[in-house]
């Protein structure tokens, strides 16, 4: 058997997700998640060509009185279809904005290799969370 072998340097980015709208308790379907990032990842393709796949998985995040399910979003540069580093940060970076209008989001966390970004809406917490 001939494989070709591929190789590029690594990079890897995680978006944490919460499930529910705002602090609402509202849950959000994974289901709805998934819609809307193949219809992103759709737009990614169709206008930049550009090949951004996600791996889901679920989690909760624990602090205090809260426990909220979460999603998080899983990034590499695919061998298949290499991006430039910094062009890849700025469609993650793109992508999660999205994602925070509209799932009613005031938060959410992209850890990188190199560092850690936060977005926020305001500086509300959850009320769940202890003081």
């Amino acid at each position: 058997m001939n494989l070709k072998r591929t190789s590029i340097n690594p990079f890897s980015a995680q978006i944490t997700l919460g499930l529910e709208k705002e602090y609402t308790k509202e849950l959000i379907e994974k289901s709805a998640i998934i819609k809307f990032l193949q219809d992103y990842q759709n737009q990614l393709i169709n206008k930049k060509n550009i090949f951004l796949s996600a791996a889901l998985s679920e989690c909760d995040i624990v602090l205090s009185g809260q426990v909220e399910p979460h999603l998080k979003l899983s990034f590499i540069n695919y061998p298949k279809f290499p991006i430039e580093e910094s062009i890849l940060k700025i469609e993650i970076e793109n992508m999660t904005k999205s994602l925070m209008k509209y799932f009613s989001q005031n938060r959410v966390v992209i850890e990188y290799l190199t560092e850690t970004v936060m977005f926020e809406n305001s500086d509300n917490i959850d009320p769940r969370i202890e003081r």
